[in-house]
């Protein structure tokens, strides 16, 4: 019977991105509050993003908004948002899966999330192996971190 590998880094990019996903669906329903403003990186090419083919020709893959003073109709579900901004006084709708984005920032508190973008069609792997040693040419692939360090005395 073989054992199951827990998947920690596919855990820690979902909780992630249900952080991105509360900060927007916050805004949504309560504005920016103060100075907070947000820069959202994602991958253009990603299945279910819809932006115009103008933009899509000028970022062919990846795009970073900014949401601030001129957005409208911000709308978030557990998959993705939308909104509409305007680019040279025209508003687009975008449509952005949470799985698209490769960094989340508010730069007013100095917060700022990278994240792996993962294709949708894309197989989970079955296992991670992560190397905890030395390679084979000599080179440190990993390490050990003792938490004692970190701990209560």
């Amino acid at each position: 019977m073989a054992k199951e590998i827990l998947q920690y880094n596919q855990m820690v990019e979902e909780a992630l991105r249900a952080v991105v996903a509360r900060a927007l669906s916050e805004v949504a329903e309560f504005g920016l509050p103060g100075n907070h403003h947000f820069y959202i990186t994602f991958r253009t090419t990603h299945p279910g993003v819809k932006i115009a083919d103008y933009l899509r020709e000028r970022y062919p893959a990846e795009m970073t908004i900014v949401l601030q003073h001129q957005f409208d109709d911000l709308a978030v579900d557990d998959d993705s948002f939308e909104v509409t901004l305007r680019f040279n006084n025209r508003p687009e709708r975008l449509v952005v899966p949470l799985r698209a984005i490769t960094v989340f920032a508010d730069p007013s508190v100095n917060f700022a999330l990278p994240l792996h973008a993962a294709e949708a069609a894309e197989p989970e792997p079955e296992h991670v192996e992560t190397p905890a040693a030395v390679s084979d040419g000599g080179e440190k692939t990993g390490e050990v971190v003792s938490l004692d360090q970190f701990r209560r005395k």
